[in-house]
């Protein structure tokens, strides 16, 4: 593409793709997310999008009201029940990501890492369990949970030690496990997931709200469901490790615990029907499929007919950017399935398999595999990939936002994209063609969305 009419037409669509993008993200705001969901009338917390729809909660029923939780978007969820319920809130304690805090009257934060968990977050989950098992029959126990909570609320089973959990989190990452699959070995080798949290603060009652960061928001996965009945089995998560090759070299305390409960030598986390879960109501607040509408609607708004092809995608992040940048050429030669100017919009969370020792994210990973797919055409069309949580793997981008004239860019500065791709390292790639999203922290945690721009 040349010209200056050509460089103002790609500018324009990568300013858009960028608009849409941030349109979604302030959809699914945890804190406008609780106060949509919950309500305060007197003495009474009214639940659900239509007031009372889920269920309400008489406060002067109850002798103490703990708030507990853990993810990225905990500390603004937190902020909105103390102005809802904070004259009754007798104690709180959250964990959040480490930059994820903020200033709250009657809730405790400890600042921890993600992805993989630190010395912090077992002392702010230990301090968690602590309050959950001081709860009492006549209590009321208010969760919040968000993605980011596996990694945020830890607690090393058993004989395991946090060194050995950090490892077997390093290797589950790395290997394409999908995040049902990691999250059902972290059950496995924790004493804070898989619905035992709600077992710590049984006989309380127990109203859990979440923010969805999983695959067609199954409640057992947000976050490895601490206050959830667990589908999962020790049997299932012995059958991930091996199916990726990690069983081999499992460290001694960790193959020792999955082994005692893959053969029944251990109970297993509580299932539906336990009596920890009688008191216990769970409730998605916010998702990805949110995010998609809003960006839907912000699409239109800028002049582009939008669909939304789904939220629940998965795979291999290099094959489902392949896809999506098919759809893009599609839609530039046939119309189909949508004639410019259109917006396709997609959601879900894709895995990558790490080969080599460069740094990015899925998301970037995705732009980089999608760029090297538009290369060349002399066409009017952008890409963008971006975490709703504003950081993509251990890097300070959301994602990335890519055109017809990446590759180009790159090779101008002396990179070559396929090497980088293959190295894993989407990120210093970005930095130098200027590709990458860069949000900042958002607070909240939906997933990914992805968007292809045609004019």
């Amino acid at each position: 593409m040349g010209g200056t009419e050509g460089k103002e037409a790609l500018a324009r669509l990568r300013r858009d793709a960028e608009a849409v993008f941030r349109a979604a993200v302030r959809r699914v705001d945890p804190y406008e997310a609780v106060k949509r969901f919950v309500r305060r009338e007197g003495h009474r917390l009214l639940l659900g999008e239509e007031p009372g729809t889920a269920g309400e909660l008489d406060l002067d029923g109850f002798q103490r009201v703990f708030v507990v939780g853990g993810g990225k978007a905990t500390a603004p969820m937190a902020r909105a029940l103390e102005e809802l319920a904070g004259d009754r809130i007798t104690e709180g304690r959250i964990n959040v990501k480490y930059g994820f805090a903020e200033t709250l009257e009657r809730t405790g934060i400890v600042e921890a890492d993600h992805p993989v968990p630190d010395r912090s977050g077992v002392e702010g989950t230990r301090a968690i369990m602590e309050l959950l098992a001081r709860a009492g029959e006549g209590d009321l126990v208010i969760s919040l949970i968000s993605g980011g909570g596996s990694a945020l609320l830890p607690q090393p089973a058993g004989r395991i030690r946090l060194e050995e959990k950090q490892a077997v989190t390093r290797r589950l990452l790395e290997c394409g496990a999908s995040i049902d699959e990691i999250n059902a070995v972290r059950k496995h080798i924790s004493g804070s997931k898989g619905g035992q949290m709600a077992r710590a603060a049984a006989p309380a009652v127990t109203v859990n709200l979440m923010l969805s960061d999983v695959v067609g928001d199954r409640m057992d996965v947000i976050a490895s469901g601490p206050f959830v009945p667990d589908a999962s089995t020790f049997q299932e998560a012995w059958r991930i490790l091996e199916r990726y090759g990690l069983a081999p070299d499992l460290p001694d305390a960790v193959r020792e615990h999955l082994e005692e409960g893959r053969d029944g030598r251990m109970p297993d986390t509580p299932k539906a029907g336990d009596p920890a879960f009688e008191r216990v109501t769970n409730l998605v607040i916010g998702s990805n499929i949110q995010a998609l509408e809003r960006a839907a609607q912000e699409a239109e708004s800028l002049g582009y007919v939008p669909l939304i092809l789904s939220s629940m995608i998965e795979g291999e992040t290099r094959d489902v950017a392949k896809v999506h940048a098919a759809v893009g050429r599609e839609m530039l030669k046939t119309g189909r399935p949508l004639a410019p100017p259109a917006c396709v919009i997609s959601g879900g969370e894709t895995t990558v398999t790490i080969r080599g020792k460069g740094k990015g994210g899925r998301n970037q990973e995705f732009g980089l595999a999608a760029a090297l797919e538009l290369a060349g055409l002399d066409a009017r069309i952008a890409v963008l990939s971006g975490g709703t949580d504003g950081n993509d793997g251990p890097t300070d981008a959301a994602g990335a936002v890519v055109d017809p004239m990446t590759v180009e860019r790159g090779r101008a500065s002396g990179l070559d994209a396929e090497a980088h791709l293959d190295d894993n390292d989407a990120y210093t790639f970005f930095s130098a063609t200027g590709d990458l999203l860069m949000t900042g922290p958002t607070r909240t945690n939906v997933m990914d969305v992805r968007l292809i721009l045609v004019r």
